[in-house]
C-alpha cells in the first residue's frame, strides 16, 4: 500500500479500504455459517411447518459442477458462480425460497495422472484440493447452503451413483410401450411365450449363459465386444465424445485408435427420439440445441440386405434408396464383424490386381489393411482430400433389386459408428464412391438423370452427379419401375417393393451411438456386478452397497508406448485379488458361490449425471430422494412440462457430454417412477469466458505476464519483445490472476462487482486488473454517502427526499430489478453506478428511505458491504432475506419527453411534452407553436403524422 493511501486512511479512519473489506467479509461470512442464512427449507421436515415458506414459490438454481483443481481458482473460474449467487440473492429478495448449493466433481483423469506423477494418492490430492477451493469460494461470500453441499468420492453419494446403474441394468426399453421397464418384465414375458425367444425354443430350455446373453441384447446397460477408442498413452478406452476431431484423447491430447473389447455400455440408443422431441421443451440456448440434435442425428431411410452366399447378408442403411440400381460394389468399415465370415481362403478368379493391394491373399489383405486404418482417426479416415484406400475382400453381395454380383472392400472412409458401418456404393451420384471407384477401376451406372447436360455415360464425367430433384433412369427391373419418377416418389416406391419382397423396410437411423461406460482407472467408481464361474453377469443386491473403493498398492494404469495400437487395457483394480475374487450370497437362491468382481470403474460423467437429485436430499441413506422433495423443487408445473432444475448456469463445452448423457439417465429414472422429471435442466445459460493477454518471446514459450512491460504500443519481458495475443486464462500460459490477490488489494465485494460489470454475462470478454480499481471506487463512494469516514457515524437523515432524488432512486430500482431477473448485471450496476453518482452530486445527508432502498440495490451484488451498511442503518435482521425494493411507476415515467417536429423532413421544433399526451393534444400543440407557424409561412397542410409522444410530421399542401 502506497504512503498516500496510509496517510488518507489515517485521516479518515472509518473509510473503506481493502483492510476494512476483509474485516466485514470475513465478519459476515462467520455470521452467514452461523445463523444458516443461506439454508433453503424442504417441503418435509423443515417447510412443512411454516405456511409463509410452503407459500412461497421456489427457484433451483446451479451451477455446473466445480472439478477441485490443484491449481485452486483464477479470476476466471468464479464468473458463473458470483453469477449465480447474485440471481439467487435477488429471487430470494422477490420471495422465493431458492435452493443454491455447490459440491464437487471429483472422480476422474487430472487426479489419477497428478497421483501417477507424484506418488500421492488421488483421494489425498483431491480433499486437499477441495478444501482449498472452498476456502477460495468462501472467500467470494457465495450465498450457498452448505448442508447440501458434497462429492462424487464420498462412499455415500456413490453408493447411489452405483444403485442408478443398476436401475439401468435391470431394464430394457420397451419400444411399443415407449419407454424403460424392469427387465422382470421381459423376463416373464419370455417364461409366458408372449414374446418369442430368438430361436424359437422355450425360455426354460435356454441355459442360465443363453438367458443372459438374450437379456444383453435388451438391457439399457450392457457389456459387449465392440470396437471402442483405444488410448494406450492413458491407458484406457473413451467414449466417442473424448476424442477430438484430429483423433487425440480430449484429456492428454494422445493417439487414440481403434480396438475391439468388450466393455460396459449404455444404450442410450433407445432414447434417440425422445432426446431429440423433448428438446422442444427446454429453454436453453439455440445453438446447444441444435448442437445436441446434429449428434444425435436423426435420418429418415431404408434397410437394405444384401445377401452374400454362405455368409447371410451385408445390411447397409441409406436415405438414397431410390438410387440402388445403381450400386456397384459395397463398402464395409474394416472393424465390421462380418468380414472375417464372409473372406475366402483365395481370391477369386479374374480378380483385379489393384484390388487385392498386392497381397496373395483375402486374409493377408484384410489384416495389413486393419492395422493401417486402426491408426488413423476419424477424422482422418473421412477427410475428402485423401486419396481413396481399401482392400478387397474376396466376396461379392447381390444387388437385391439388379440381382447383380457387386464386389464387396473395406475402406476406411467408412466407419462403424455410423449407419451399419456398411454402405451401398452408388458412385455416379456419391462424390466419395466416385473417387474410389475411380482409384479402383470400378464399374459405375448413372442412375439419377444429370441435369447439367453432361449425359449419362459415367466414362466421360469428371465427378459425381447428386441431385435430390432430378428423374430417375436406369432403374428398373421385372417388378418394379422408378424411371421418369422424382426422387421422393422413387423412394417410396421402391421402399414398399423392398418390405414386400423381404429384403429391406424403411427406417430411421441415428447418427447417436451407445455411451461407451467402462474405464480402465483406479479413481472411478466401481462396478457393483460379479462374474460367476461361467462368465455370466450379476448385479449385487441393494443391501451390498456401497461397493467401496479398495486401496491397492498401485494405483497407476497401466499405460503403453502411445503409438502402440496392439496392445491391451490392464486395470488397477485387477491387480488386487483379494478384491477381485470373491465369495457371496446374492440372495438369489444360490448361496454362498464364488465371483469375478468387475475391474473397470465408471467414467468420471457418471457422478455428475444425477448430481442435482442429491442437492434435494443430500443425507437420505434410504432413498435416491424423497418424492415429495423431488416433486417440489424439480417436478413438472406450468412452463416447465418435463420439470428440471430452474436455472443451470456452465459452459458450453458440455453439449453433447456431460448434458446428453444426464438428460438420459433422468429418463430412465422417470420412466421407472423414481422422480417426477423427465429432464435435468429446464433452463440453461452459457456464460462465457473470462480472457487475458498471453505473452510469449520469440521461441513461442509463454513468460510471466506481470512482468511483461509495454513500451510505445511494445510489450517486453526482461528486455527481449515480445508478442501478445488475447486467450485463455491459465497457469500454463503464466497470466492467471488468482482471487486472493483481488481480494487483498480490493477485497472480495469489488472482484464481485467488476466481473459482472465487466460485460454481458454470456459473452468472453477480457480481465484488465488495472480497471478492478474502477468497481472499489464505486463501494467508496457508496460507503461515504452513508458513512462518515472520520467518525464512522452513520449520517442518514429522517426527511423526505426531493422529487429529483425519488424518480433517480425510482428508475434504478425499476431498471435494476429487470436487469436482475434477465442476468443482465452489467447494466445493473451501470444504473446502481449512475444512482449512487446523482446521490453524490446532490450533496447533503441521504433520506433513510434512500439509504436503505440504494442498500438493497447493492446487496445481490455486493452482499458483505451491504450486510454491515443494513446493520449499521439499525436494522438486526440479514439483509439476504429483506424484500428488494418495488418501483413506484409515478416516479418512473419520465415527467416530461421531448417531442420533434418535422417539417419536409427538417426538425423545426421540439417540445416538451407530458409522456401522456395524446395524439390530437399533441398536434394541436404542434401546430401552435412560433416555430412551426414561421415554417409554415402561411403555407396550408395536406397531411400530419403524429407518433405521441415523440414525433409530428407536418406535410403542407
Amino acid at each position: 500500500m502506497s504512503e498516500t493511501n496510509t496517510a488518507a486512511e489515517t485521516a479518515a479512519p472509518h473509510r473503506y479500504t481493502a483492510a476494512m473489506a476483509a474485516d466485514i467479509e470475513a465478519r459476515w461470512q462467520d455470521f452467514w455459517d452461523a445463523e444458516g442464512t443461506y439454508e433453503a427449507p424442504n417441503p418435509t421436515g423443515d417447510l412443512a411447518g411454516d405456511p409463509e415458506l410452503v407459500a412461497r414459490p421456489k427457484k433451483f438454481i446451479m451451477d455446473m459442477f466445480p472439478y477441485p483443481s490443484g491449481a485452486g481458482l483464477h479470476v476466471g473460474h468464479p464468473l458463473g458462480y458470483i453469477a449465480t449467487d447474485v440471481y439467487a440473492r435477488h429471487q430470494r429478495m422477490t420471495g422465493h425460497n431458492v435452493l443454491h448449493t455447490l459440491g464437487f466433481d471429483a472422480f476422474g483423469l487430472p487426479a489419477e495422472q497428478y497421483a501417477v506423477q507424484t506418488g500421492t494418492h488421488p483421494r489425498a490430492s483431491t480433499e486437499a484440493n477441495m478444501e482449498n477451493m472452498r476456502l477460495q469460494l468462501r472467500r467470494l461470500g457465495l450465498g450457498h447452503d452448505n448442508r447440501r453441499s458434497f462429492a462424487t468420492i464420498e462412499a455415500e453419494y456413490y453408493k447411489w451413483t452405483q444403485w442408478i446403474f443398476l436401475q439401468i441394468f435391470n431394464s430394457w426399453y420397451d419400444t411399443e410401450a415407449g419407454r424403460a421397464r424392469p427387465i422382470a418384465e421381459l423376463v416373464a414375458q419370455f417364461e409366458s411365450g408372449s414374446r418369442a425367444t430368438p430361436d424359437g425354443r422355450d425360455w426354460s430350455a435356454l441355459s442360465a449363459a443363453e438367458r443372459a446373453d438374450v437379456l444383453g441384447e435388451y438391457r439399457l446397460a450392457y457389456a459387449s465386444d465392440a470396437p471402442v477408442n483405444w488410448s494406450p498413452g492413458l491407458g484406457t478406452v473413451l467414449a466417442n465424445e473424448e476424442v477430438t476431431a484430429d483423433g487425440r484423447s480430449e484429456r492428454g491430447n494422445f493417439p487414440v485408435f481403434k480396438a475391439k473389447l468388450r466393455q460396459w455400455n449404455m444404450r442410450i440408443t433407445a432414447y434417440a427420439d425422445r432426446l431429440l422431441d423433448d428438446l422442444d421443451g427446454l429453454d436453453w440456448p439455440e445453438a446447444i440445441k441444435l448442437q445436441q440434435r446434429n449428434w444425435i442425428g436423426r435420418s429418415e431411410g431404408a434397410r437394405v440386405d444384401f445377401p452374400v452366399d454362405g455368409a447371410g447378408a451385408v445390411t447397409v442403411f441409406t436415405t438414397r434408396q431410390d438410387t440402388l440400381f445403381g450400386a456397384t460394389y459395397m463398402v464395409l468399415a474394416p472393424e465390421h464383424e462380418l468380414v472375417e465370415r464372409i473372406i475366402p481362403a483365395a481370391w477369386p478368379e479374374g480378380t483385379h490386381p489393384v484390388w487385392t493391394g498386392g497381397h496373395a491373399s483375402p486374409a493377408e489383405a484384410v489384416t495389413a489393411y486393419r492395422k493401417q486404418a486402426a491408426a488413423k482417426s476419424d477424422v482422418e479416415r473421412q477427410a475428402e482430400a485423401k486419396d481413396k484406400t481399401g482392400v478387397f475382400t474376396g466376396a461379392y453381395a447381390t444387388n437385391p433389386v439388379s440381382g447383380e454380383k457387386v464386389p464387396v472392400f473395406i475402406a476406411d472412409y467408412v466407419l462403424m459408428g455410423y449407419g451399419t458401418g456398411a454402405i451401398m456404393a452408388v458412385p455416379a451420384h456419391d462424390t466419395r464412391d466416385f473417387a474410389f471407384a475411380r482409384a479402383f477401376e470400378l464399374p459405375m451406372r448413372c442412375v439419377v438423370e444429370p441435369s447439367d447436360g453432361r449425359g449419362t455415360d459415367t466414362t466421360t464425367w469428371d465427378d459425381a452427379f447428386a441431385s435430390h430433384d432430378a428423374k430417375l433412369v436406369n432403374s428398373s427391373n421385372e417388378e418394379v419401375s422408378l424411371d421418369g419418377l422424382g426422387v421422393v416418389a422413387a423412394k417410396a416406391r421402391i421402399t414398399g417393393w423392398l418390405e414386400e419382397h423381404g429384403v429391406g423396410e424403411g427406417t430411421v437411423n441415428f447418427r447417436l451411438r451407445d455411451w461407451l461406460f467402462s474405464r480402465q482407472r483406479y479413481w472411478g467408481e466401481p462396478f457393483p456386478i460379479v462374474y460367476d464361474e461361467e462368465g455370466i453377469a450379476h448385479p449385487l443386491p441393494e443391501s451390498m452397497l456401497p461397493l467401496e473403493l479398495p486401496e491397492v498398492e498401485d494405483y497407476s494404469p497401466r499405460t503403453f508406448d502411445p503409438e502402440d495400437a496392439d496392445t491391451q487395457p490392464e486395470t488397477p483394480l485387477s491387480r488386487n485379488a483379494d478384491w477381485v475374487h470373491v465369495t457371496l450370497d446374492l440372495g438369489d437362491g444360490n448361496g454362498p458361490r464364488k465371483y469375478r468382481r468387475e475391474t473397470n470403474t465408471m467414467p468420471n460423467w457418471a457422478g455428475s449425471c444425477w448430481y442435482e437429485l442429491r442437492y434435494l436430499d443430500p443425507h437420505n441413506s434410504e432413498k435416491l430422494v424423497d418424492p415429495a422433495i423431488e416433486q417440489y423443487w424439480m417436478g413438472p408445473r406450468e412452463g416447465q412440462p418435463t420439470g428440471g432444475v430452474d436455472l443451470y448456469v456452465g459452459g458450453a463445452e458440455h453439449a453433447v457430454l456431460h448434458l446428453l448423457y444426464a438428460r438420459f439417465w433422468s429418463k430412465v429414472l422417470h420412466d421407472l417412477g423414481h422422480i417426477s422429471s423427465a429432464e435435468p435442466f429446464h433452463k440453461l445459460y452459457n456464460q462465457g469466458m473470462i480472457q487475458a493477454f498471453v505473452y510469449r518471446d520469440s521461441r513461442g514459450i509463454a513468460v510471466p505476464a506481470a512482468e511483461v512491460e509495454e513500451r510505445d504500443g511494445a510489450y517486453y519481458h526482461q528486455g527481449e519483445k515480445v508478442s501478445r495475443v488475447l486467450g485463455k486464462m491459465g497457469k500454463s500460459l503464466k497470466n492467471a490472476v488468482t482471487p486472493d490477490e483481488i481480494f487483498g488489494e480490493y477485497g472480495a465485494d469489488t472482484l464481485r462487482l467488476y466481473e459482472m460489470a465487466m460485460g454481458p454475462l454470456d459473452v468472453s470478454r477480457p480481465w484488465d486488473t488495472r480497471a478492478v480499481v474502477g468497481q472499489y471506487r464505486l463501494l467508496q463512494r457508496l460507503w461515504r454517502n452513508i458513512v462518515d469516514e472520520e467518525t464512522g457515524e452513520v449520517t442518514v437523515v429522517d426527511t423526505e427526499p426531493g422529487e429529483d432524488t425519488l424518480r433517480a432512486l425510482h428508475k434504478a430500482i425499476d431498471g435494476v430489478g429487470q436487469d436482475m431477473a434477465g442476468m443482465r448485471f452489467n447494466t445493473a450496476i451501470a444504473k446502481v453506478t449512475e444512482l449512487n453518482n446523482h446521490l453524490t452530486k446532490a450533496g447533503g445527508p441521504l433520506s433513510r428511505s434512500v439509504a436503505e432502498s440504494l442498500v438493497l440495490l447493492v446487496a445481490p451484488l455486493a452482499p458483505h458491504v451491504a450486510e454491515e451498511l443494513w446493520r449499521r442503518l439499525g436494522h438486526t435482521e440479514s439483509v439476504v432475506h429483506q424484500d428488494f425494493p418495488v418501483a413506484d411507476p409515478a416516479y418512473v415515467v419520465d415527467e416530461t419527453v421531448t417531442c420533434v417536429v418535422q417539417i419536409k423532413g427538417k426538425v423545426r421544433a421540439r417540445l416538451e411534452i407530458s409522456p401522456s399526451i395524446t395524439d390530437e393534444e399533441l398536434e394541436a400543440m404542434a401546430l401552435a407553436d412560433e416555430g412551426v407557424v414561421a415554417a409554415l409561412g402561411g403555407a396550408g397542410i395536406r397531411k400530419v403524422i403524429v407518433r405521441a409522444p415523440k414525433l409530428v410530421n407536418i406535410v403542407p399542401a
